[in-house]
């Protein structure tokens, strides 16, 4: 007596893969929330050990390393970049943004020492993120390269697809090595 996986659906064992309308998020956001939590916190009691191994420690003192702890919870906050079909966002703590990636008119990279990738879109709308978040999350860099495709093709992409096309291709350059490797043909 066998099972019908026909009737269920796929082998449990199969991966999921999202379908064309499903809203991707990025993989590491979560873990890198929790890291800025916890080094905010780490920082916060820390201060407090040492203010009250000194014998400092007042409320008003503890008011101002929780605002300094907060302080540094806020600069270490990650963007969470999400995209579903033809659009891309990022919600940083203070504000969200996004572009219509079917009608991307410039893409800029910068390779400095913080690398970041802009990319600004006809309605006016511009969002900026490492490029690291791309390299970690395929599925978002195809939903990228997707809705770049569609501008070019549509005339809109004017400036930043040579760029575009390089960061790309690093980027799956980058991924295919992994596989790779991890495979043991390398």
């Amino acid at each position: 007596m066998g099972h019908d996986w026909t009737t269920r659906g796929a082998h449990p064992d199969a991966r999921a893969v999202p379908d064309a309308d499903a809203v991707l998020t990025d993989r590491s956001w979560a873990a890198d929330l929790r890291a800025a939590a916890f080094c905010s916190c780490a920082l916060f009691a820390l201060i407090l050990l040492v203010d009250f191994g000194a014998g400092t420690l007042s409320g008003a003192r503890a008011g101002l390393w929780a605002g300094l702890a907060g302080l540094l919870y806020v600069i270490l906050y990650p963007v969470r970049v999400t995209a579903g079909p033809g659009w891309l966002a990022v919600r940083g703590p203070l504000r969200s943004r996004h572009v219509c990636t079917g009608l991307l008119t410039a893409v800029r990279v910068s390779e400095t020492v913080a690398a970041r990738l802009v990319l600004c879109d006809s309605l006016g709308n511009r969002v900026e993120f490492d490029p690291k978040v791309l390299a970690a999350n395929p599925l978002l860099l195809h939903r990228l390269d997707v809705g770049a495709r569609r501008s070019r093709a549509a005339g809109l992409l004017r400036s930043g697809s040579v760029e575009l096309g390089r960061l790309l291709t690093r980027l799956e350059r980058r991924q295919a090595k992994g596989v790779f490797e991890a495979s043991g043909l390398r």
